[in-house]
């Protein structure tokens, strides 16, 4: 029986039936077109029947059937019948495309909101290097090399694209920082330093009570990527697993960045001195378990300038690590 392969190559508006044919009866017709006859809207089906037992009617509404006609059959009737089942297929289809073009409206809207919000966030990222960073690609650099911290950790991929879009904005707070103070070429005195400690809160400060993940997660960050691993850190002296993972993170992906290149108070380290510096502060400053993901990054390419290399995703002066 072709009957199947015809319906689905011309796919009607309306199916007229009969419940007693020769060779296929109406109800076994029904059942192989169940498949076919619903692509978003249903291809009405008008049964004509000259049995008018309750259960045959239910039986064919379970299979399709729209409407009944009892035979002898009315044209007029028929007609209109017809009519009014047509009229309904016909905005159900248009409903269907007025739908779909909703979908594909709001899809491209949420496409330029989401590319929107991302260079919302990185021009946010770029406010605070602007002051202290020529190459404006540190803020970049970290988190990129936060991510792939992260990713080494295996944590969820997720998290990865969170830390992401969350690490570069850890320095934002130093907006908030004097330039005599912020751009000094010399080490800082204590008071100085107590003022640059400063900019983790600020930071948080201006990054708290958003409802953005990102901003939720960068909150955390920026409060928290100078904090030390044997509770030595600022600003709340937090110890171990006190720090969240982003904020540890951040810690080492941040400190290699200010070693290698160069800053007003400090040139620029050669790789293998701050790769061997990173490791020295494994289970002093930085988590032990972070520092041996990192050790499996070339450390040669976080030099490069930033790209999405595979990513839908400190304290104190240049004494004992590098980051102001």
């Amino acid at each position: 029986l072709r009957v199947p392969a015809l319906f689905a190559e011309r796919l009607p508006d309306l199916l007229i039936l009969d419940l007693h044919m020769p060779g296929i009866g109406g109800f076994a017709l029904m059942e192989k077109l169940a498949p076919l006859t619903d692509h978003g809207t249903r291809v009405p089906i008008l049964v004509l029947t000259a049995d008018t037992e309750n259960q045959a009617r239910r039986r064919a509404l379970s299979l399709g059937a729209r409407d009944f006609l009892t035979k002898p059959i009315e044209a007029t009737e028929l007609r209109l019948r017809v009519r009014n089942l047509l009229q309904v297929h016909h905005l159900q289809h248009e409903l269907r495309r007025h739908n779909e073009r909703l979908e594909s409206n709001v899809a491209e809207r949420t496409r330029d909101l989401s590319t929107a919000r991302l260079e919302i966030l990185d021009r946010l990222a770029a406010v605070a290097e602007f002051r202290d960073d020529d190459t404006h690609q540190h803020t970049e650099r970290v988190g990129r090399t936060a991510a792939l911290i992260a990713r080494e950790l295996g944590l969820p991929d997720k998290t990865v694209a969170l830390i992401r879009r969350a690490a570069p904005l850890h320095d934002i707070g130093k907006v908030g920082i004097p330039d005599e103070i912020l751009l000094k070429p010399g080490r800082l005195t204590d008071t100085e330093f107590e003022y640059m400690q400063l900019h983790a809160a600020i930071g948080a400060e201006i990054l708290s009570g958003s409802q953005s993940r990102v901003l939720q997660l960068a909150e955390i960050v920026a409060l928290t990527h100078h904090e030390r691993w044997d509770g030595d850190g600022y600003p709340q002296g937090l110890s171990r697993c006190e720090t969240p993972i982003a904020g540890r993170i951040a810690a080492v992906a941040d400190v290699y960045d200010a070693l290698t290149h160069p800053r007003p108070y400090k040139p620029a380290w050669p790789v293998q001195q701050a790769a061997s510096e990173i490791a020295g502060g494994a289970g002093a400053q930085f988590d032990a378990d972070v520092v041996r993901a990192f050790k499996r990054i070339d450390h040669e390419r976080l030099l490069d300038p930033v790209s999405d290399c595979g990513f839908v995703p400190a304290v104190g002066g240049i004494s004992a690590i590098g980051a102001r």
